[in-house]
């Protein structure tokens, strides 16, 4: 399994402060069935984390002898804060696609989303990229109304669910959301977005311990399997998006 959200990389931003914790979370990958994992740092304002830093921290990781002795295969990523400046830092090298592929991995602010979110996206796929969104179900402007994540994905996003909501560890409101958005086709990923072992653990495998998502299994499957698409940069099949039975005869006008 590929996780392809993580923060793993060792004092580069709100992850893993030392070299004790980057190898705690990659013994604890490895405890939960993961093969791969795409570190992603933020790169925002805050943490302006090109992807040039991110190769050569994946180095410094890589030197480590526990995770050098591990199973685990790391590449380089980036969580990138959705701006008006996104296509800028593409073209001048700051940002690059997931491990070099056509897949950038977008996060919005946690209340809203952007009003030029669409046409950076639009610009994104002009230049042959695909943006995947970042943990919705923790945007509370999406929570509120389904629609905004609706029209997006079906403008040919995609998106990432966080694999410690769908367990329900960040409460019922996120893990209904995140349930929704894969019966509904509007979830193409669960990954962990791992920052440490304890209050933001890799949770993968166990999730399939989880009672309540055993009617999820099969597609919870093909959901995690995609991730290995995008280490070969390859296209990701993708379901009719829908929505939920509640919010269909609902119209929005968010954007």
């Amino acid at each position: 399994m590929i996780d392809i959200h993580s923060h793993i990389l060792i004092n580069i931003d709100d992850g893993a402060q030392s070299s004790t914790e980057a190898i705690e979370l990659i013994q604890q990958a490895e405890e939960e069935g993961i093969t791969g994992i795409i570190a992603t740092p933020h790169f925002t304002s805050h943490f302006p984390n090109t992807f040039d830093k991110v190769e050569l921290k994946i180095k410094e990781l890589c030197n480590l002898r526990e995770v050098e002795h591990s199973n685990i295969k790391l590449y380089p990523g980036q969580e990138v804060r959705i701006s008006e400046d996104l296509i800028s830092h593409l073209e001048n090298g700051d940002i690059k696609g997931l491990n070099h592929s056509r897949y950038i991995l977008v996060e919005f602010p946690p209340n809203e989303i952007p009003q030029y979110t669409k046409q950076v996206f639009k610009d994104l796929k002009s230049k042959g990229y695909i943006p995947i969104i970042a943990h919705p179900e923790r945007n509370q402007a999406i929570i509120q109304d389904m629609h905004l994540l609706f029209e997006l994905v079906s403008e040919g996003a995609l998106s990432q669910i966080t694999s410690s909501s769908l367990g329900g560890y960040f409460g019922r409101t996120l893990q209904k959301s995140a349930i929704e958005m894969i019966q509904c086709n509007l979830a193409h990923f669960i990954a962990s977005d791992a920052h440490h072992i304890g209050y933001r653990p890799f949770i993968m495998a166990s999730l399939f311990e989880e009672k309540h998502l055993v009617k999820l299994h099969e597609v919870m499957r093909e959901i995690i399997q995609n991730a290995e698409l995008i280490i070969d940069n390859k296209i990701i099949k993708r379901k009719p998006p829908q929505l939920p039975t509640k919010q269909r005869s609902i119209r929005r006008f968010s954007f």
